[in-house]
């Protein structure tokens, strides 16, 4: 995995926006797919607010999309994998940019037909814990036309003052890096079911 890892802190060193391809591999992502999934059938995904639990909002003209928080307790086998897998890249990374990250939280995201995030930052206000965010998309056979991309704004140089995004799609297997108080970043509106699992690199 070390190259997968590689790429991904290359691509974010070059650009502020790391990238990789095939972070999670065919099979892993299938079966955290059907995970996902069998948890929707069941009515288990939640609603997702803004804000920690100390200030958490919901509203859906800002955030329209259902998570389920994963956990080592859940005793499932492909969710550990998974949480593995980050413990992996976590170590990686502390070894090569001494980052100190100390920990990890993610969920199940979806997003149904015409669902959307408006414009963010992924650090809280209240709480600087949250240092690095990762995505990783679940989606096969996803098409322009289907829209749920993830634009990320940035400025195109630290002497140019004017935005530019960086417009992303959620192919299967890819996987986004990037600091969590740093760059704003939303989900725009997509045209069908749209899959991932989102969370955090902590301190």
């Amino acid at each position: 995995m070390e190259a997968a890892f590689e790429t991904l802190i290359s691509s974010y060193i070059e650009n502020k926006i790391g990238i990789c391809n095939q972070f999670i591999n065919e099979k892993l992502g299938a079966q955290l797919k059907i995970n996902l999934l069998a948890l929707h059938n069941k009515k288990l995904m939640i609603a997702a607010g803004t804000g920690n639990v100390e200030k958490l909002v919901f509203d859906k003209l800002v955030r329209s999309d259902s998570i389920y928080w994963l956990d080592r307790q859940h005793a499932d086998k492909y969710e550990n994998e998974f949480l593995d897998l980050m413990d992996d890249f976590i170590s990686y990374l502390n070894l090569t940019c001494y980052t100190g990250i100390t920990g990890c939280e993610f969920h199940y995201t979806l997003y149904e037909a015409g669902s959307f995030y408006k414009k963010h930052v992924d650090q809280f206000q209240n709480n600087e814990r949250r240092k690095f965010s990762m995505i990783s998309y679940l989606n096969s056979d996803w098409k322009i036309k289907d829209g749920g991309q993830l634009l990320i704004h940035q400025l195109k140089s630290d002497q140019d003052c004017k935005p530019c995004s960086t417009e992303i799609s959620p192919v299967n297997g890819k996987t986004v890096f990037f600091k969590s108080n740093e760059l704003e970043h939303e989900v725009s509106v997509t045209n069908k079911q749209r899959v991932s699992i989102t969370g955090w690199l902590t301190s």
